[in-house]
């Protein structure tokens, strides 16, 4: 008498081809609804891009009373405290990481450089006894 088989594959068992794992399912939508939300937005998100690549300017006031810089809003700049006075304008430089990610989602990322590797002289591999 012959032993029983066990363990291998079955006939029917296992995912069907093409579906999906639900996590993948689960990432899927969850990507699309960030999508969702990012297209919604998307006029302003690029704006506040190109102002971080040009480099952003913003307005700071000075805490009479404890010293401190605090920076505001233009708008708010009517609405000081008697102990707050307008400072200067300061500006923060160029973000060149915000300026390439721009250029890489306009224009394509420029392809990677193939490197030529010249090894010279013979490889000796031997097994360790």
């Amino acid at each position: 008498m012959a032993k029983a088989q066990r363990g291998g594959a079955r006939p029917g068992s296992g995912r069907k081809p093409g579906s999906l794992n639900p996590s993948t399912i689960t990432k899927e939508a969850a990507r699309e609804a960030l999508r969702q939300i990012v297209l919604a937005d998307m006029r302003e998100l690029v704006g506040a891009q190109l102002a971080q690549a040009k480099g952003l300017s913003y307005m700071v006031v000075r805490d009479k009373s404890s010293g401190k810089f605090l920076r505001v809003a233009e708008n708010q700049a009517a609405e000081l405290k008697p102990d707050e006075q307008i400072i200067e304008i300061w500006e923060k430089d160029p973000s060149v990481q915000a300026f390439t990610d721009l250029m890489n989602r306009a224009l394509d990322k420029p392809k990677e450089q193939e490197q030529d590797l010249n090894i010279q002289g013979a490889i000796e591999i031997r097994w360790a006894d």
